[in-house]
């Protein structure tokens, strides 16, 4: 009986993996189905429009005229960006942009060691500080389009009060409209990095600072020895998602300038929305995505290979 029992339970080699083979196939098969929904709209909204500006890139195209009118013109696209002032300009504009990321850095970092060691109400501060960043951009730019107006601006008020006759026309001023963007996008991100920063810090050991007390370490020494290194994995992370932002800025200029005035805000993607859905431009537009992408990567990449000489894991 024992032995009738222990051949029944035993199995072939082959009947045991076809039994593994048919169990893993389920899994597979039930994986598939609930990423299933994911990975449609990934590669709907995603992929195939990546493919699609990567080939349109290389063609002169008004999608008015339907897919009939699409002209493969090669690298010409590319070829007019060189020579194309606005690009250019707006090129230079990004990169002109890119400074209010070590800005804003800089500041959410003070911010936030002072919160997180000097000051009581810190929920208060915390909130205050992260309430621009979650607000609506449109509402943002419409409150600093009344602060910034060349005639009754609240901001030109105070600098008339304390003597400076002829202020700044920012936003309405050719040489101070890109610098009155980037002041709104640093008082925008300070309070997002400020709360990563604030992170940052609460996982520091406290032990280290104790160490430091007992050797008679200043703030200063401290701040250089202990909290800056440690806190350099969070400013990496911050520093490669605020450089990529910077490259994505486009809502606060559509609500303030439009570019303007004479270009002098245009960044872009702005000149490729402009490019695209205003002159009907597709193909050229393209071109601009593809060197706005190479350029996202190369920065990015630069940024991982400096990575190793700073960043303390």
């Amino acid at each position: 009986m024992g032995q009738n029992i222990e051949t029944l339970t035993k199995k072939p080699p082959a009947v045991r993996g076809r039994r593994a083979w048919s169990l893993q196939r389920g899994e597979t098969l039930a994986g598939l189905l609930f990423v299933s929904p994911m990975l449609i709209g990934v590669t709907i909204l995603v992929l195939i429009p990546i493919i699609a500006t990567l080939v349109l890139g290389f063609a002169d195209w008004n999608f008015v005229q339907g897919f009939d009118g699409i002209h493969w013109v090669g690298l010409q696209n590319f070829t007019n960006l060189l020579q194309d002032d606005m690009f250019i300009r707006s090129v230079r504009n990004n990169f002109i942009f890119l400074l209010t990321v070590p800005v804003y850095l800089l500041v959410s970092m003070v911010l936030a060691i002072l919160i997180d060691r000097y000051v009581y109400m810190k929920g208060y501060f915390k909130i205050a500080y992260f309430v621009p960043y979650v607000s609506m951009t449109v509402a943002v730019a419409i409150v600093w389009q009344v602060l910034f107006q060349p005639s009754y601006g609240p901001i030109n008020e105070m600098l008339k009060a304390i003597g400076i006759s002829d202020p700044p026309k920012w936003i309405a001023d050719p040489h101070f409209a890109l610098i009155s963007i980037m002041m709104i996008s640093i008082w925008i991100s300070i309070g997002f990095n400020m709360i990563i920063y604030i992170a940052g810090l609460q996982s520091i050991p406290k032990d280290l600072y104790e160490a430091a007390d007992i050797d008679g370490a200043n703030a200063w020494t401290k701040f250089r020895r202990i909290t800056f290194p440690l806190l350099s994995p969070t400013t990496f992370f911050l520093l490669v998602t605020g450089i990529i932002a910077t490259f994505k800025v486009f809502d606060i200029i559509a609500v303030l300038t439009q570019g303007g005035p004479i270009g002098s805000t245009t960044m872009m993607v702005w000149y490729l929305y402009d490019t695209a859905f205003v002159n009907l431009k597709v193909g050229y537009a393209s071109a601009i995505a593809v060197v706005l992408f190479i350029f996202v990567m190369l920065i990015t990449f630069g940024q991982w290979l400096a990575e190793k000489k700073w960043v303390n894991y």
